[in-house]
């Protein structure tokens, strides 16, 4: 507020003198500044220069400044006090504390900055499901500390949402992420190295958190676990790995033949959690596997007495395996590791059509084999038969284009025609290609050790396997009439290739490029708990029509941020107000599906004090709303 004055004639003393006005300023809704009147003055009765003091000492009193000056002109206080009292009931200014609270509030708009914008949509929708399956019920009982607890909570949160090196997830929670503000932990604490040791710390309880989130997840969302699917994946180093116990040489299923490997396996129920989980060496054969698994699986499973069904892929079903499967009181459900040739069809005759989820019709049909007790189920999938029937045109046309590189070889000036070389490329044509080379016999004739002619012959069976194309047979130790309940029950299988994807793909558990063994244990475990929570949330989303992948999942949810809006006031303090930014409609409808908060905290707000001496020199405020 201000004094401000017109030149008006005063008929006390017939001279033209200052008539004032007490004014204060203030800018309107479309940013002009503006003037209103609060208390009309008139002629003064004192000397002009008491003005300033007058003005001084209101705008202290309705600032609650103290004043930390002496107030030497008592004349100056006595007039202060008479424009205060009729300030206060005329209703022209408000000494209200709720007033003075909204005013300190009030900013300069033009100077209003933000800052420190940080991503906190996906990691407090991870939070949430975290709490969903009670894991600091389980750490606190483990006898973790708080401070440990969080840490954990931050290192899962962050490798279900950026996987990645320690170094490049330390980097990312200290400059994107706000999961440091939703766990709780100290974000000037986080390293690389208490990454490493964190993960560690839960490998070394890997089979009490197993146990607990197989049973949460469990009771959570009432399964019983009637179905196991277990299954194998390798994925592979980069580096030597020359002192390891675990990485091996192997048969690569991302064809990187050129690193050493090493074995996940799975054991999943039919909704993809997790029942337990084991590491092997790189060259363990997946047949081989099962029986270090088998006396494990009835431990993670419900407590139900149901004689669980356990889902096999061909490549575990051996006839060694099954047996075991049998001997440890399950069902099984696999894939006939070899085509079944002399197979009549059941008594009943019964074909079954069923579409899949591509609008292709399988066909299925009960048949039956002699010495074979398993009830046997032929599939004809048209899909599969042209999968099928183009990769067998595709080899075969390459080994035809070897054998005639070699037959062409005879007739050139130079070219290949000693008898034993020509045997010798031909076997590795026949080595390259067997599944095209075993539908020809191929004759070479040969005149004194020199070949003259390669007769090629396409043999009658090859006939018979094209009719067999996209024919495959499911074989079950159960006793059951129902031939699309058993085609359901096998393509649950598809649910443990589905979390196999997700580990390697959107949790990125491939390839490892740690070093010692506990370190790469730890990995690969830290990478299995942010799937259960991945999986947690993925549920229930599926069960709501919501079948987003993770990355698309995430994508959504951090458009959802946490800023700090910060800005002086008309005291000269700066105020800071953090918080997080609504959640828009895809973000709103994924928090409702899953039934979580909608914000991790409303606000967090600060005040930096001026300095008393500081002189004030913002005008023109507005109001944040902070509340």
């Amino acid at each position: 507020m201000y004094f401000k004055s017109v030149i008006r004639r005063n008929p006390e003393t017939a001279r033209y003198e200052g008539y004032y006005r007490l004014v204060e300023s203030y800018r309107n809704v479309s940013g002009r500044i503006c003037h209103r009147p609060l208390l009309t003055i008139g002629f003064l009765p004192y000397e002009v220069e008491k003005l300033n003091d007058i003005r001084r000492i209101l705008t202290d009193r309705l600032n609650r400044t103290p004043n930390v000056f002496e107030q030497g002109d008592e004349e100056a206080v006595r007039w202060a006090d008479i424009y205060w009292q009729q300030l206060v009931e005329s209703g022209k200014i408000d000494v209200s504390d709720r007033a003075y609270e909204e005013k300190k509030r009030m900013v300069n708009i033009d100077e209003l900055l933000l800052k420190d914008g940080r991503e906190a949509g996906a990691e407090w929708m991870c939070y949430q499901g975290m709490e969903q399956l009670r894991f600091r019920e389980k750490l606190e009982e483990m006898g973790w500390e708080e401070e440990q607890i969080r840490l954990a909570f931050t290192q899962i949160i962050s490798r279900a949402v950026y996987p990645h090196s320690e170094l490049r997830t330390t980097r990312w929670i200290q400059e994107n992420s706000a999961v440091c503000e939703i766990t709780g932990y100290p974000m000037e604490k986080i390293t690389k190295d208490k990454l490493y040791q964190s993960a560690l710390d839960l490998y070394r309880v890997k089979d009490r958190l197993e146990a607990h989130l197989s049973k949460r997840t469990n009771e959570l969302f009432d399964l019983q676990d009637k179905i196991i699917l277990y299954d194998l994946t390798n994925t592979y180093f980069e580096g030597e790995k020359k002192g390891s116990n675990l990485a091996r040489f192997g048969r690569s299923k991302e064809k990187r033949s050129d690193a050493r490997l090493i074995v996940p396996a799975l054991v999943v129920n039919a909704e993809g959690f997790i029942k337990y989980s084991d590491v092997f060496e790189g060259n363990m054969s997946d047949s081989s596997s099962l029986p270090g698994i088998i006396d494990r699986i009835r431990v993670r499973t419900a407590e139900s007495q149901c004689r669980a069904i356990v889902v096999l892929d061909a490549g575990i079903a051996t006839e060694e395996n099954l047996a075991l499967i049998r001997a440890n009181g399950y069902d099984y459900v696999c894939v006939s590791r070899t085509k079944i040739k002399d197979y009549a069809i059941g008594p009943e005759g019964k074909v079954c059509k069923v579409n899949t989820k591509n609008d292709e019709t399988v066909t299925l049909e009960r048949v039956q084999s002699a010495g074979m007790t398993d009830y046997l189920l032929k599939i004809s999938s048209p899909g599969k038969a042209l999968k099928e029937g183009s990769m067998k045109n595709q080899f075969e046309s390459r080994f035809l284009q070897e054998i005639e590189k070699i037959r062409q070889s005879l007739e050139k000036k130079h070219g290949v025609k000693k008898i034993d070389k020509v045997h010798q490329r031909i076997g590795r044509a026949i080595e390259k290609y067997p599944s095209a080379a075993r539908f020809y016999s191929i004759e070479v004739r040969s005149e004194q050790d020199t070949a003259t002619e390669i007769i090629l012959t396409k043999k009658e069976n090859s006939i018979e396997a094209e009719e067999r194309l996209g024919v495959y047979f499911i074989r079950t130790s159960l006793k059951t009439e129902g031939e699309e309940t058993l085609w359901i029950i096998y393509n649950t299988i598809r649910e443990v290739e589905s979390a196999f994807r997700c580990l390697k793909t959107d949790l990125d558990l491939r390839p490892v490029y740690h070093k010692n063994d506990d370190a790469t244990l730890a990995h690969l475990y830290l990478g299995l708990l942010a799937y259960s929570l991945v999986n947690t949330i993925r549920y229930q989303l599926k069960a709501k029509g919501i079948h987003h992948d993770w990355q698309e999942i995430v994508r959504i949810t951090n458009t959802q941020k946490v800023v700090t809006t910060y800005g002086k006031n008309n005291f000269g303090e700066t105020i800071y107000v953090r918080r997080c930014t609504d959640p828009n409609e895809k973000v709103k409808t994924i928090y409702q599906a899953l039934g979580y908060r909608n914000y991790p905290f409303v606000k967090r707000k600060s005040v930096v004090h001026k300095s008393e001496f500081k002189k004030n020199q913002f005008s023109g405020f507005q109001q944040i709303n902070d509340g």
